[in-house]
């Protein structure tokens, strides 16, 4: 069904606020039909970037783009554009990608008053992703007050890890009176490209073992039995794990303390080092992988060994998880360097013949935007790039939950 300004009826607009971007689509949960793709990334950087396509066409535009506040009006605008009205656009949910749930949230949920405050007390558990989204949920209530709004939460497939794999030796009092316990993150295209690819090579779900890589400005791994995750790198917050754009991944708590006591940085000064000026960031000057390697090709050291820790701990990752796997069937790439940088599956899965994951270099280097496998014929684990489609997976969530509601 189409309405008559050219949006289909019935359709989800999704809003998935990440720490530098804003994603944004107007989705048919049931035919998987993208009337409407947005691209807001860069945020609070020197200059950003909007892509915007919809059935006339495809818009971008260069700009600074101060906050995320701003970059969901510019959304909400062009949304808007399309059509009449936003309430004329056929809208029947608004589903928000949250990051962090807690202890409390690992179901869709509708959103309301409670809810947005209770996501915005979870913001010193993932002070990148968080407070984006209290403004995703804020600004898009306001302009759309009577259209449910239903939030998905990228802890909730990570909420039955085994104990062993979710819990930390530390006090186990402590632990359970602040909720210490490791929660996972990107669960919503983790669960989405395991699927998929089980999918692609017409396999049963359950007969699978798998580790994917979900890697973009942040970055998980995560090891995924029979359809069940059984661990996963990131932990109580969104900067254990790999090395990540801006985050420093796993990191010893001791330089904390040392820190503290040899540079006199306080709380505050050492998480915005490790959230914000960590990772790739710390290491090189840049946290956009595009201009990471660009600075390899310009002879930049620092760059080179920058991707040099990115790779060794996605190794390190990928070693422990075949243990814990007992074997691994399929390796799964995604997110926007896992589907884009060719170098980087290659050089994560080099000399591991022995181990049965050869790569085909030819099929590897192929610049396609389609799910595609990557592994040579006589490799006995498969390797897929599998692109990601957290927007979908959240608008069928959303659409669900509105119409049992």
């Amino acid at each position: 069904m189409t309405a008559a300004n050219g949006v289909t009826a019935g359709t989800v607009l999704v809003l998935n606020c990440g720490s530098s971007s804003i994603k944004f689509q107007l989705i048919h949960p049931e035919t998987a039909e993208s009337v409407v793709y947005g691209l807001i990334e860069r945020i609070g950087e020197p200059e950003g970037r909007i892509v915007f396509r919809h059935a006339a066409g495809t818009e971008e535009k260069l700009g600074p783009i101060a906050d995320h506040r701003t970059g969901l009006r510019i959304v909400l605008d062009m949304v808007e554009g399309l059509g009449r009205s936003l309430h004329e656009a056929g809208i029947i949910a608004v589903g928000h990608r949250l990051v962090h749930g807690g202890g409390l949230f690992y179901e869709p949920t509708l959103i309301d008053d409670a809810v947005v405050r209770a996501v915005d007390d979870l913001s010193t558990l993932a002070p990148l992703h968080n407070p984006a989204n209290v403004i995703g949920m804020e600004v898009a209530r306001a302009v759309l007050p009577d259209i449910p709004h239903v939030g998905v939460f990228d802890t909730a497939f990570f909420h039955d890890l085994p104990a062993a794999a979710a819990t930390y030796a530390i006090d186990r009092e402590i632990a359970a009176a602040h909720g210490i316990r490791r929660y996972g993150f990107h669960g919503t295209s983790h669960e989405y490209v395991s699927r998929r690819a089980a999918q692609f090579l017409g396999r049963d779900y359950s007969e699978l073992d798998q580790i994917v890589f979900h890697l973009g400005n942040g970055a998980s791994a995560a090891a995924i039995a029979g359809g069940h995750p059984i661990d996963t790198s990131m932990g109580l917050t969104p900067l254990e794990g790999l090395a990540m754009g801006t985050r420093c991944g796993d990191v010893d708590p001791g330089v904390l303390m040392h820190l503290k006591r040899s540079a006199g940085m306080d709380v505050e000064a050492i998480d915005d080092m490790l959230n914000h000026s960590s990772g790739l960031k710390g290491l090189c000057g840049v946290n956009d992988f595009r201009a990471l390697i660009r600075l390899i090709e310009e002879g930049s050291a620092d760059a080179k060994l920058a991707y040099d820790v990115y790779v060794h701990r996605m190794r390190k990752y990928l070693g422990a998880y075949m243990i814990e796997l007992g074997g691994v069937d399929v390796i799964v790439f995604t997110g926007g360097v896992g589907e884009h940088r060719a170098e980087v599956r290659l050089d994560a899965l080099a000399g591991l013949e022995r181990l049965g994951i050869v790569v085909d270099p030819e099929q590897n280097a192929a610049e396609r935007e389609d799910e595609r496998r990557i592994s040579a014929p006589e490799s006995k684990v498969e390797v897929l790039v599998i692109p990601t489609n957290e927007e979908l997976a959240i608008a069928r969530a959303a659409a669900a939950f509105a119409e049992s509601a």
